[in-house]
């Protein structure tokens, strides 16, 4: 079955019926892979949810930082922004079930040799180490004392893995790492503050995918988060974030063989508000 893997929703419901409409008619029953970032700052954060969803075992669904966002908003650890869209979940009468089916998605996923995550992979990292931290923190998410973990969650320090990290400051570098991360220095310590794609401020920080040593190279690496970079077409790089909420485009790449699928979107949020 040809899979497709989706760029950032960020509850943009219109926008993904019609890219699952053309999608349909190009490959009928098509497996799905989302990137995460499925809610926030688009109108309609809940029905997006409840699409993907329906859409049962024929979908994968990534946890990203605007997903993180929300389940820490619905245990009151963060307030809301004022471009939050969240209440439609949060007020649910349903909301309960919402949450635990979002701190029950993935944080990475591995299929058709490519290695799917949100935001990033630090170059230390091999696929193997990458989907096995992935897990720590995702059994954590599952597990009794999710919200617990969450309230040590933020914050942009350890900078740089380390083997040995433990607790709070393991997960939460395995979280900026996966959800967050853009540059990074040549040795992996992470610069989690700027959006833009290069710049001079950037001085001795490069695009995590550039660095020359990193040990995930060999591997196809599919990721979002990064809307000023648009659609990344690369050896071994596919980034799929192209500004849906922001007025640019939602995309679905077929991984079998790079063929993209976009729909023009409506801009719900400006740069800067």
């Amino acid at each position: 079955m040809p899979t497709y893997a989706i760029g950032d929703l960020q509850g943009c419901r219109p926008s993904l019926d019609l890219l699952l409409g053309k999608i349909e008619q190009e490959t009928p029953q098509a497996r799905l892979i989302f990137v995460g970032d499925l809610v926030n700052r688009g109108p309609q954060s809940l029905d997006t949810l409840r699409t993907v969803r329906n859409l049962g075992d024929r979908a994968v669904a990534l946890l990203g930082n605007h997903d993180l966002h929300l389940l820490a908003v619905s245990q009151g650890i963060r307030k809301a922004h004022g471009s939050d869209t969240l209440d439609d979940i949060l007020h649910a009468p349903d909301s309960k079930e919402w949450i635990d089916w979002v701190r029950s998605r993935p944080l990475v996923h591995m299929e058709n040799e490519h290695l799917m995550v949100h935001a990033g992979v630090l170059p230390q990292w091999t696929v193997e180490q990458t989907l096995s931290l992935a897990q720590e923190v995702e059994t954590v998410l599952r597990g009794p004392d999710w919200a617990d973990f969450l309230r040590d969650m933020y914050g942009n320090k350890p900078a740089k893995w380390d083997d040995s990290l433990t607790g709070s400051d393991r997960l939460r570098c395995i979280v900026n790492a996966l959800t967050r991360i853009r540059h990074c220095t040549s040795d992996g310590a992470m610069e989690l503050t700027n959006k833009e794609a290069f710049g001079p401020h950037l001085e001795g920080f490069l695009p995590w995918f550039a660095l020359p040593e990193r040990r995930t190279a060999g591997t196809t690496i599919v990721f979002g988060h990064w809307s000023t970079l648009g659609l990344v077409l690369q050896p071994n790089l596919i980034g799929l974030d192209t500004g849906c909420v922001w007025g640019g485009k939602l995309t679905a790449l077929r991984l079998e063989d790079r063929a993209t699928i976009q729909v023009t979107c409506p801009q719900y949020q400006r740069p800067g508000e």
